[in-house]
Order: structure tokens, then C-alpha cells, then sequence
């Protein structure tokens, strides 16, 4: 059997092949076994930052603040850019706030999310996550700022140009010459403050009002090109949301095995390639997080 040493090494050298910097924590949420690559290092969360907005609003509903079948009415000039959703759609739309939270984190629909965030501010989803004691993600804009960028100014054709500056324009520490992927004024956390937020999520009791429909949403996540295909099976179900934009390629979630065990796994990433299609970066990321997982759940056999 590898060491956790030897385990680390493989996947980091899965990792470089694909051209990723990554940041992976499995850890073992029965036993709190943990095995991590550069977990405190701080990333842009682009939609990964829909998880801890979605347990915001939901506190809010159990409080009494927000009415699950209040109606919000859509404009066409309300859509945020993005591919699912009511980002594509044309025409006014009424929908309730938990049909919302659904099309946020299940289809992960940038247009959602911001009428989330009208209801639910950023400032007001980073005090909930101080409350539940997760100090490494902090929440400072919508997803419509997000995509004030190059991305939303260039036509597709220039799209790597785009990418291209994302990659060069990085600084030393997390710094960025586009605000929202400087860590100091985007959206930003790491991947051991969203195995937090994911290990309260699963078993805090301070949660209790909002964890199970929180779960439940994550199960029905239709984006599963990512970790997925490496991670779950009939005997194991993934629970997770993704979080792509530019060079990003994010996922966090639980993979709860049929014999009881569940292990927390966040991986957040950036490439060093200027392309927007990378298959052989999902499948690194995968077998990567799939390299740690494996060890970490051999542990408790």
C-alpha cells in the first residue's frame, strides 16, 4: 500500500501534466482523517460560491425572513450571462425563491443566483458563514459582477485571448490585474474552509433546519463532468457543486458510500492553458481527488 507521501507525489505529478495549480482536501468525515494538497492556498470561487449562498437563503426561509413561495419576477434585463437556466431565458419570467435555489445550485444558473443575492447580500452570506464558523471563505460580489471582465466584453472567437490574459495576469500571492480572480476583492475561500463549510453542512446540529434540503440539492447537481465519473458509483453518491470561469475548474462535495462512510473532497484549480475546453484537466482533476480519496478511505477499512 502507497504512503500518504507517495500518494501526494502522483497526484501532483497528474496535476502538472495537465497544466493545473490545484488545492485538494479529502477528508474523512466519521473519523476526521484528512489528506490535502496546498489546502490553505486561496482561490476565486466563481459558482462554488452558490453553496454558501444557498444555506444563507435558507436560514433566512427557517427564520421567517424569506417566504419559500414568494414570487420573483425575472426581466429580460435581469438575465446575468451563463448557459443554464433563466440566464437563457427571453422573455419575463415569475418564479419562487426555493424554485430559485434550485436552478442555482442544481443547474447552476448565474440569472438565479443574483435574484438570490437581491434577496440575500453578499455581506449578509459571508456573516452567515462567520456564524457557523467558517473564516476562509468570504463572499463580496454577485455573480453579475463576475462577469464584468474580458469574457463579457470579447466575441467567442477571442475567447483565448481572454484566457490567455487570466493565466499571465496573476500575481504572487493570489493578487490579479482583473479584480474578480484577485483573491483580496473577489469571492474567494479555500479548499479546507469548504471542506468546513461541507463537514457542517453534514453533521452540525446548528444546521439542522437547513443541512437536509442543502444535501438534498447537491445530490440533483446536474454538472458531472468533473469528479463525478471518477468518484461515484451504485454503491456511492456524489453531492456537489461545481464552480467554472476562465481558467477556474472548481468542485466541492460529499461522497457518502453505501457502508455508511462519508468523505468531504474540495477541489479548486486554475490551468495554465488557454483553452476553454480542457478534457484532460477534468479528467485530472478527477483521478487526482480519486488519488487522495482512495488512500483516505483505505484508512478507515
Amino acid at each position: 500500500m502507497q504512503t500518504d507521501r507517495a500518494v501526494l507525489r502522483d497526484a501532483g505529478e497528474v496535476l502538472h501534466s495537465a497544466g493545473l495549480r490545484a488545492s485538494i482536501v479529502v477528508r474523512d468525515l466519521g473519523s476526521g482523517r484528512q489528506l490535502s494538497i496546498a489546502a490553505d492556498d486561496a482561490y476565486p470561487l466563481a459558482s462554488v460560491v452558490k453553496l454558501p449562498l444557498a444555506l444563507a437563503v435558507l436560514q433566512r426561509i427557517d427564520d421567517g425572513r424569506l417566504d419559500p413561495a414568494g414570487p420573483v419576477m425575472l426581466e429580460p434585463s435581469d438575465r446575468t450571462p451563463g448557459q443554464t437556466g433563466y440566464s437563457r431565458f427571453r422573455h419575463p419570467t415569475t418564479v419562487s425563491i426555493e424554485d430559485l435555489l434550485y436552478m442555482a445550485v442544481c443547474l447552476s444558473d448565474d440569472t438565479a443566483a443574483d435574484a438570490l443575492f437581491d434577496l440575500c447580500p453578499p455581506a449578509a452570506v459571508t456573516s452567515s458563514l462567520r456564524e457557523a464558523g467558517i473564516a476562509g471563505i468570504t463572499v463580496r460580489h454577485s455573480i453579475r459582477e463576475l462577469h464584468r471582465t474580458l469574457a463579457s466584453v470579447l466575441p467567442p472567437e477571442q475567447m483565448p485571448q481572454a484566457l490567455a490574459l487570466a493565466i499571465r495576469a496573476s500575481t504572487r500571492g493570489g493578487g490579479h490585474l482583473i479584480p474578480q480572480l484577485d483573491v483580496s476583492s473577489a469571492n474567494a475561500g479555500t479548499a479546507n474552509a469548504c471542506v468546513e463549510l461541507l463537514d457542517r453542512i453534514w453533521r452540525s446540529p446548528l444546521l439542522d433546519g437547513q443541512k437536509n434540503r442543502l444535501r438534498g440539492l447537491l445530490a440533483m447537481n446536474v454538472m458531472r463532468q468533473r469528479l463525478a465519473p471518477d468518484l461515484e458509483s451504485d454503491d456511492a453518491a456524489w453531492h456537489s457543486k461545481t464552480g467554472t470561469f476562465l481558467h477556474l475548474r472548481h468542485e466541492v462535495g460529499v461522497l457518502e458510500h453505501a457502508d455508511g462512510h462519508a468523505l468531504a473532497i474540495a477541489v479548486l484549480s486554475e490551468s495554465s492553458v488557454p483553452a476553454q475546453r480542457q478534457p484532460a484537466a477534468e479528467q485530472a482533476l478527477g483521478l487526482a481527488a480519486k488519488l487522495l480519496h482512495d488512500r483516505v478511505r483505505s484508512a478507515a477499512a
